[in-house]
């Protein structure tokens, strides 16, 4: 089994599981204490958080080991708006980050509070000037990842937190998915990440507050990693998570070439080799191991599905393999199609020849799975030169599918109205418009519905 999914969680590194082991017989007593054991647990925790300020880049005393990098980003978020509270109630995030950051942007929105979510480019990246102009004399905090989780794309952090800076704005930076790559430039206030995305164990994630940004946790507290993390430390796992990035790290620069070539290769022959595809995410600008493609007239779940059976497991921004059955909401922000996305997410260690034989069996898969949808006869109807597609009570990509049938029938001029109720509609006919060249006119209320206008442009 090919194990293509790092983004989302990274096999356990072979220095994390030494760590783990090892500290389960060191660090079990409470490191607050001041008995023998007691001092042996601080010592492994101490130099936990030295070997972890390290790899960020930031003093000992700024980190904070928290329960998960959601608690990091939770607890990130709403300590600094809380603690620049007279300064205002605004707060700035882009349009793809985590779930994480727009969960607690929510949660500030409900509580009375203003956010502003910047628009990004169809590669994913965000424009400074867009930061820029959204700050406001009352912006308590702005937000923005270092890469994106989804399709790789790396974000200008270091000209951001410039702008955030003279401004007087602290600017929080969630790290998750590229702090085992490299320290995260810029002026940054604050910074989130999650060790299970660099090969550590899951359940520890890293909050860093820098000296000088006021900062006001929330919630009960205790005297434990500076009441900003209640509760006993999961010192194992924190020794083992510490470990594991000081090791990725001095793996990091050669790793990363190797991975650089293999998504290239992943990059160039996709398009080439199965039809109808378009590869997304920035081209240059990108993290090593990250890799995203969508496939026009294919069912997301059913393509991750047929790739699983032939040994490769992967993951898809797909609204089929979301537990709401709504589109990616990073995908949805870049304008890209939603259905038939692949994410493919290189771990550390991944060979040339695992990629080879998954560039060999994705054409076939997607033709299968091409076929297994059918691509159904539409019902058609012409009045005034205009070509409507009845798609009412079809999931997508059946609507694309239809509409891709139609379009060569209809004379160059005219229009086709596809008439939809899936929400991934929305998203995937103009997509597929932009991808095929031909105009996307807009949408327009039905009463079972939406109807999408397409004119055809050749």
């Amino acid at each position: 089994m090919s194990y293509f999914d790092a983004a989302s969680a990274a096999p356990l590194h072979p220095v994390a599981r030494q760590a783990l082991l090892a500290s389960l017989d060191d660090g079990w007593a409470d490191p607050s204490r001041l008995y023998r054991e007691g001092r042996k647990a601080r010592m492994l925790l101490d130099a936990a958080r030295e070997a972890a300020a390290e790899a960020v880049g930031c003093r000992p005393d700024e980190l904070t080991f928290t329960p998960s990098g959601t608690k990091a980003v939770h607890t990130g978020v709403a300590g600094a708006l809380a603690g620049r509270r007279r300064v205002g109630r605004h707060l700035i995030v882009s349009a793809v980050e985590h779930s994480s950051v727009l969960h607690s942007a929510e949660v500030f929105e409900a509580e009375g509070g203003q956010v502003t979510r910047v628009a990004v480019e169809r590669t994913g990246a965000v424009e400074v000037e867009s930061y820029a102009s959204a700050l406001r004399p009352d912006t308590a905090l702005a937000c923005l990842q270092s890469a994106n989780h989804e399709v790789g794309t790396v974000q200008p952090v270091a000209a951001v937190a410039e702008v955030c800076r003279a401004a007087g704005v602290p600017l929080l930076v969630d790290a998750a998915q590229s702090l085992g790559w490299g320290r995260v430039e810029g002026d940054w206030s604050l910074l989130t990440a999650s060790a299970h995305k660099w090969g550590g164990p899951s359940g520890v994630g890293l909050l860093v507050v820098r000296k000088g940004v006021r900062f006001a946790a929330q919630g009960a507290v205790d005297e434990r990693e500076s009441g900003r993390a209640p509760g006993f430390e999961n010192l194992p796992a924190i020794v083992a998570a510490a470990a594991s990035l000081r090791a990725v790290r001095a793996e990091a620069e050669q790793e990363a070439v190797r991975l650089r070539e293999l998504t290239a290769r992943i990059r160039a022959r996709v398009p080439e080799s199965v039809p109808d595809v378009e590869v997304v995410g920035e081209a240059e600008l990108r993290l090593p191991g990250i890799v995203t493609f969508s496939c026009l007239y294919v069912d997301g779940e059913t393509l991750l599905h047929e790739l699983d059976r032939e040994g490769f497991s992967v993951s898809s921004g797909s609204s089929c393999t979301s537990s709401t059955l709504t589109p990616s909401h990073v995908l949805k922000a870049m304008g890209v199609l939603s259905e038939g996305n692949v994410r493919v997410s290189l771990p550390t260690g991944a060979t040339e020849a695992d990629v080879d034989r998954f560039l060999e069996v994705l054409p076939g898969v997607v033709a299968t799975v091409r076929e297994k949808l059918g691509a159904p006869m539409p019902t058609t109807a012409v009045r005034s030169e205009v070509t409507v597609v009845d798609s009412l009570g079809k999931r997508c990509p059946i609507p694309v599918i239809e509409l891709a049938k139609v379009i060569g029938t209809v004379p160059v001029g005219g229009t086709v109205r596809v008439l939809s109720d899936d929400e991934a509609a929305r998203l995937d006919i103009p997509a597929w418009c932009e991808m095929r060249g031909q105009e996307y006119l807009g949408a327009e209320k039905e009463e079972k519905g939406t109807a999408y206008l397409v004119r055809r442009v050749s």
